[in-house]
């Protein structure tokens, strides 16, 4: 019974949120019942919002919000995760500055305020963020966030002992696997970065980074043969292509043309990114 009710509050807010978005009220609108409004500016369409909204339009809503009331940290806040989601992560620090600023941030709002700014290359703030959360906060947000910061100050055993524990406390690791392996790629050990690709990739069979990132890095010791791994033939094509890359790197050219001509006969649709390089490679131009 709560399941229906939950339901029908849903349909109704989904439903009268292209009136409050248009900010046009006609006639037909004013048939909603009373206080519908009011309900809709309750918190319950900010959650809609933030969980079912496309990330663009959830920032036009918030954007508006705040415009409409400037005091209320909620729009703020929804502000701010909905710019995360859009991918703009320097606008989303700055609105998490100014809840800071305002004395509401919350364990969660650094947490998220960290991210934006390692998003957006700002590490020694993400790093103080991160330092200034209570250790009793043990989430795999957190632990995945420490392990990125430990790889890029190069301090590998903290990065793997985060990488660990971040992959315990999640129920989908592949992503975390493949950031792992390409630590691991980056420091050298190539086998532990194929393990830990080889891993991401049975967490998530269509992750196609680590796919990549697995031709890359046996390519880096001269296996050029496709993993047997589940793939498309358009992802065929395209490992065909990374690989054909990491040879001519290497300076095996004759590889490289056969992996790119079978990058061409692979690849479902015209290939032109490999046509031009098979053609810059046999005419002897440097690529």
């Amino acid at each position: 019974m709560q399941s229906t009710k939950f339901t029908r509050k849903s349909v109704f807010l989904l439903s009268a949120l292209s009136l409050v978005a248009c900010g046009d009220i006609t006639d037909d609108d004013r048939a909603l019942p009373d206080g519908a409004l009011n309900v809709i500016d309750a918190s319950d369409l900010n959650d809609i919002m933030l969980d079912f909204a496309d990330p663009k339009e959830a920032v036009r809503y918030f954007r508006n919000s705040v415009a409409q009331s400037p005091d209320r940290i909620d729009f703020k806040r929804g502000l701010a995760v909905s710019l995360a989601r859009a991918g703009e992560h320097a606008e989303a620090a700055l609105v998490y500055e100014v809840i800071a600023e305002a004395g509401e941030l919350t364990v969660q709002d650094r947490l998220a305020m960290a991210d934006a700014y390692i998003r957006n290359g700002g590490w020694e703030e993400g790093e103080a963020q991160l330092d200034a959360i209570p250790p009793t906060l043990e989430s795999y947000d957190r632990y995945r966030l420490e392990a990125i910061v430990a790889d890029h100050n190069e301090e590998w055993d903290k990065a793997d002992s985060f990488y660990d524990i971040a992959r315990g406390l999640t129920t989908a690791p592949a992503n975390t696997l493949n950031n792992w392996g390409f630590s691991k790629r980056v420091r050298g050990d190539l086998d532990d970065a194929e393990k830990l690709f080889r891993q991401a990739l049975r967490a998530d069979p269509s992750l196609f980074r680590a796919k990549v990132n697995l031709v890359v890095v046996r390519g880096l010791r001269g296996e050029y043969g496709l993993p047997v791994v589940p793939m498309t033939d358009e992802e065929r094509a395209l490992l065909y292509y990374e690989a054909a890359k990491v040879a001519i790197n290497r300076g095996d050219r004759d590889i490289a043309r056969g992996l790119l001509e079978q990058a061409i006969d692979s690849h479902p649709r015209h290939f032109g990114a490999a046509v031009d390089a098979l053609r810059a490679l046999t005419s002897g131009v440097s690529l």
